[in-house]
């Protein structure tokens, strides 16, 4: 059985040029001219990322699994199989399937790293599964297989009629042909790949010239087809990705689907969409040599670099279509920044670097990686964002688990393949792109070589390679030297630090210091590898204060921090009062790093003195010393909810300051509808408009039509006789808008509500306080009482009273 196997494997090799998701060996001919070192290739040892790879397989792939049983997820594929009994679709949406085929795809992987009968046996039983949920023909798809004549909402009466919109049936196809391409590789087991080769014959059968030409609603069945065209020969599906990419262009711009591929210049629309979209127009540019394609995703690359893109590497601002904004539109609390859009721009920008061998590409990826991407789980494995906002008040925390799921089983499947980004490999060239303790086996001009890093990074820019050639032999070693080394955090203009640094990385070749001139941001080592052989390279690690163009009007005098590619945020639980909004980090404050190995599993922090800012009754601002604790951004909400920032002011004015102690800050507020949200009614913070996402904002959806209501309970007794409300209203595109009316009661000393008697009329504007004056009354409390309308919910971002 082994000798079979290893055989299985080395057909495979010679046939597919990607293993996993990472690459292979060799490049055939029309590939990526650089090709991926294999994860399966590279043992990491370090302290930073194999607890991580240790901990998804642990924890992460179980709970993951777990949740899919729970949820009705698996049972989707037994009512179909007809392997239970039921009529419904037994969860909330018609891509649930993918959840199963992320996590299987994860387990593959990580089973190459850590073999595990048990999990091997669960994935074997899940597959077979959804064996017999696949129709006859090889479509497969639960939400419309359980019940045919009532099929889920979004699908349609016929199969693909709402491909281009709702459906996900393509979406769902590619994550299958993915799923079983790695199960495959990992096992040499064909029980998955036969499903998904059936499923892409049905593809191939009802699509392309001259039949239907339904654009993919949600990209990824473009990459799915060009995985499984490397595994099997099969021209046909290469064929049929790139008529999946060119039939675009009648549509929607939420889906991409406005202009044709090749005459997209801008990142629009749904994020992670998008990236599936350009990683599929990379996978077959490369293949087939369209140069067409190549300017286009060029193009997009600089618009998301030049004026889309958070220093935290996250991308797609705007939460109303988990997309892109509009240039230079990068809100802090309300940065949407998708985990799943996080792993696609990472696969994008690994694309670019095998096209073009351009360090800036992975300069995008590391940033994204430790920050943005990482952020999306718990350090407990078993937690997740969706969003990954740059501020907080205390609204945001991970969940276990979402109804629409795909982070969470897209962290399951991309962590196992962190070690395939560390190397790259070009004929006698091999590319070292990311610095992680491991060791490393290649092949370079026919000799065997070992490659290991001696590294604590990313706490320290000390690495060392030891470079263990089979025999004597000449070949290039290509060394990335990160932006943030170079004095420029990342590619364009869109980020700079506050002041250059004269500090240089720095080379030598056993002992031996190397002058180097880079070649697209490369050190190249060329020489004769003995055994033994020791490149060192020292990283400037110093703290770097970064500011951001002058068109980003949420950073406007403001600062982040950053240590080598770590990006840093201040969190509530390191400031005394909680409160860490208010903080101010003057030019001048002296800042220093210290590794606390006592803290959020070991973690480099930034520490300084610096200012807090605090508002006064009369509206004025005063400023007082106190002491910043700075950690990773990665790893904050791992303490409890509470407040957060990246961006820090380095002026009083751009301060978020403590509230005054007014009667409403010093409220105890209730509402009919309890959410985190409610401190967002006294936190003092004046709104830019009824639409300001940046701004914390209180709302009843999705009620409608109804009497709803908030509440002040005073500290005590107070004489008041005016109040001001500023409405939260999301159109055109939200579901909340200006209510129908309001109305304001008070509490009388026999505990009865009654109305104050007004003396101006109640005005429900948006964009504006709409502002009451009434009868002086005293009273321990006050409340609001506010008409819904007929269509849409409502909302408060601010509620004073005098």
């Amino acid at each position: 059985m082994v000798t079979l196997l290893k055989n299985a494997l080395l057909l495979l090799v010679a046939v597919c040029p990607f293993i996993g998701v990472n690459g292979q060996s060799k490049p055939v001919k029309g590939d990526y001219p650089i090709q991926p070192v294999p994860f399966t290739a590279v043992k990491v040892t370090d302290q930073f990322w194999a607890p991580r790879i240790r901990l998804n397989h642990d924890v992460t792939i179980p709970i993951a699994l777990n949740h899919c049983y729970s949820t009705g997820r698996v049972d989707n594929f037994l009512v179909a199989g007809h392997l239970k009994e039921g009529t419904k679709f037994c969860t909330e949406f018609p891509f649930d399937d993918t959840d199963i085929y992320k996590i299987i795809e994860g387990a593959s992987y990580s089973l190459q790293t850590f073999p595990d009968k048990k999990l091997d046996a669960r994935i074997d039983s899940l597959i077979a599964y959804v064996a017999k949920a696949q129709e006859p023909d090889g479509y497969l798809y639960t939400a419309r297989t359980i019940d045919p004549l009532h099929p889920h909402p979004w699908a349609g009466l016929k199969r693909w009629e709402k491909e281009s919109d709702l459906s996900h049936e393509l979406y769902n196809s590619g994550h299958l042909f993915e799923a079983a391409v790695a199960h495959y590789q990992s096992t040499g087991k064909r029980s998955f790949l036969n499903v998904a080769i059936r499923n892409a014959d049905l593809l191939v059968k009802e699509f392309g010239p001259g039949k239907l030409r339904h654009a993919p609603g949600h990209q990824v069945v473009e990459m799915g087809l060009v995985k499984l065209y490397r595994t099997t020969g099969n021209k046909q599906y290469l064929d049929l990705a790139k008529f999946m990419l060119d039939v675009r262009g009648t549509g929607k711009e939420y889906s991409q689907d406005h202009k044709p591929v090749v005459e997209q210049t801008k990142a629009v629309g749904h994020a992670v969409r998008a990236t599936y979209m350009y990683s599929g127009m990379a996978d077959v540019a490369a293949i087939t040599g369209n140069k067409a394609y190549l300017t286009a995703i060029d193009q997009i690359w600089n618009d998301v670099v030049d004026d889309k893109y958070y220093l935290t590497g996250g991308i797609g601002a705007a939460g109303g279509h988990e997309g892109f904004g509009d240039s230079f539109e990068l809100p802090n609390m309300a940065a949407y920044n998708e985990t799943c859009a996080a792993i696609g721009n990472i696969y994008w920008n690994q694309r670019l670097f095998l096209l073009h061998g351009d360090a800036r590409y992975y300069d995008i990826l590391e940033r994204t990686l430790y920050n943005g991407m990482l952020s999306g789980v718990s350090l407990s494995g078993d937690r997740f964002f969706y969003p990954n906002p740059l501020e907080s008040k205390g609204q945001h925390a991970r969940s276990a688990w979402f109804g629409c799921a795909c982070c969470p089983s897209n962290v399951c499947r991309f962590i196992p393949s962190v070690p395939g980004y560390v190397y790259a490999q070009r004929g006698s060239r091999l590319y070292a792109n990311l610095f992680i303790n491991s060791t490393a086996a290649v092949t370079l001009n026919g000799t065997p070589v070992s490659v290991s890093q001696q590294t604590t990074y990313p706490w320290n820019g000390d690495v060392q390679f030891v470079v263990d050639p089979a025999k004597t032999s000449s070949f290039e070693l290509a060394i990335r030297i990160p932006g943030w080394a170079q004095n420029k955090p990342v590619p364009g203009n869109l980020y700079s630090f506050a002041s250059q640094s004269t500090s240089r990385a720095t080379l030598s070749v056993n002992g031996t210091p190397l002058a180097y001139e880079l070649e697209n941001g490369y050190a190249i080592v060329r020489r004769a590898w003995k055994k033994g052989d020791v490149v060192r390279l020292d990283l400037p690690m110093a703290v770097r204060r970064v500011q951001a163009n002058a068109l980003v009007k949420a950073d406007e005098n403001k600062i982040a921090l950053e240590r080598g590619p770590i990006v840093y945020c201040a969190e509530w639980n390191d400031a005394p009062d909680g409160h860490v909004l208010d903080l101010i980090v003057p030019g001048n404050a002296p800042l220093q790093a210290s590794f606390r190995s006592d803290l959020l599993g070991g973690v480099e922090v930034i520490t300084g003195d610096v200012q807090k800012a605090r508002r006064t009754t009369d509206g004025q601002i005063n400023t007082t010393p106190t002491k910043l604790t700075a950690i990773p951004y990665y790893a904050w909400a791992n303490r409890g909810a509470g407040e957060m920032a990246v961006w820090l002011a380095d002026k009083p004015a751009a301060a978020r300051p403590t509230p005054a102690p007014t009667i409403a800050a010093t409220s105890t507020i209730t509402a009919s509808l309890k959410t985190k949200a409610l401190m967002a009614l006294n936190d003092q913070d004046t709104p830019k408009s009824s639409n300001d996402r940046d701004n914390l904002y209180y709302h009843w959806w999705p009620k409608r039509d109804t009497l709803q209501w908030v509440q002040y309970t005073f500290a005590k007794p107070a004489t008041v006789s005016s109040a001001k409300v500023y409405w939260f209203d999301d159109s055109p595109w939200g579901g909340c808008r200006i209510p129908a009316s309001w109305k304001l009661m008070y509490q009388t000393a026999a505990g009865d509500w009654q109305e104050v008697k007004a003396k101006t009329p109640y005005a429900v504007t948006k964009d504006r306080f709409d502002e009451i004056t009434f009868e002086p009354v005293q009273t321990g409390a006050v409340r609001m009482l506010v008409q819904l309308p007929k269509e849409a919910s409502s909302g408060i971002i601010e509620w004073s009273v005098n």
